[in-house]
């Protein structure tokens, strides 16, 4: 009887996280696991795809949407670059390479660290200039990110354009 019930528990699983539909239909709102009729109004349907960073640890999503991750570099910029983005990639950390090539994303970045150095991290509000290993460890610290990325994680960054 045990093995039986852990077996309906496994298939049901699957079914669970099936595709699901919400449509208006007369005035109401119904929610289903069937497609809606061709009369329905505002479909939606959920459970088809992950949203991004789905498959990031908690910790990790909550700081990246309190304290999301940017940093700058550019073309020239090889070894202490690849410091900075191996740093990020090993704690786990998600963000955005700003690879500055247009003045105004010069600007931006003499106006966020009082001049053209790369690399750049900005972490939420908080930002440092050139690589220092000690100040990104305290700045992800500060922000909640964990310290190391979790088993089978993906590199994030690369360059923005």
């Amino acid at each position: 009887m045990r093995y039986l019930l852990t077996l309906c528990l496994l298939l049901a699983g699957p079914a669970a996280m099936a595709e699901t539909y919400k449509w208006i239909e007369g005035g109401k709102t119904i929610i289903s696991d069937s497609p809606p009729p061709g009369r329905a109004k505002a479909v939606t349907k959920t459970g088809t795809a992950d949203e991004p960073g789905d498959s990031l640890p908690f910790a990790t999503r909550k700081a990246m949407e309190a304290f999301p991750v940017t940093l700058f570099t550019t073309a020239d910029c090889i070894s202490e670059c690849k410091q900075a983005r191996d740093l990020l990639n090993a704690r786990g950390v998600p963000f955005t390479e700003k690879m500055i090539q247009k003045p105004e994303e010069a600007e931006e970045l003499k106006q966020l660290v009082g001049d053209l150095f790369v690399p750049s991290i900005k972490v939420g509000s908080q930002k440092f200039r050139g690589i220092e290993a000690g100040a990104y460890h305290n700045l992800l610290d500060l922000a909640g990110y964990p310290k190391t990325a979790p088993y089978g994680s993906k590199p994030s960054g690369g360059p923005s354009r």
